[in-house]
C-alpha cells in the first residue's frame, strides 16, 4: 500500500469536465467545497490550460470512499480513478529483479 500521509493507498483522479464546463465545477468547488466524505484525503491537483480536464492525487484506504465522493461531482464531471504509488516504491519493489 502506498502512503503519502500514512493513511492509505493513492489514486490519481482524472476528471473530465462535462461540456469542458469549468465555471459551473468552479461555482460548485465555491459553494460547497469539495465535498470529500471523511477518510478521504485530498494531496494536490493541477487543472489543464484548456480547463477540460483536472488531475487530482486523493489518498484513502477504502475506495466506497471515493465513490461516494465521485457521485457528488458525477453530473458535472467524468472520472477516470487510477491507484498509484510514487516512483520510488515502484523502483525500490524491482531493485531485486533489475
Amino acid at each position: 500500500m502506498s502512503r503519502v500521509g500514512g493513511e492509505g493507498m493513492l489514486f490519481m483522479i482524472i476528471e473530465h469536465l462535462r461540456n469542458q464546463d469549468g465555471k459551473a465545477v468552479y461555482r460548485r468547488f465555491r459553494d460547497k467545497g469539495r465535498m470529500t466524505p471523511d477518510g478521504l484525503t485530498f494531496v494536490g491537483s493541477w487543472t489543464e490550460a484548456s480547463l477540460g480536464r483536472v488531475f487530482q492525487l486523493m489518498e484513502c484506504d477504502d475506495v466506497a470512499l471515493l465513490q461516494r465522493w465521485v457521485v457528488e461531482w458525477s453530473d458535472l464531471i467524468a472520472f477516470e480513478i487510477v491507484p498509484v504509488i510514487p516512483g520510488k516504491e515502484t523502483a525500490d519493489a524491482l531493485s531485486r529483479h533489475l
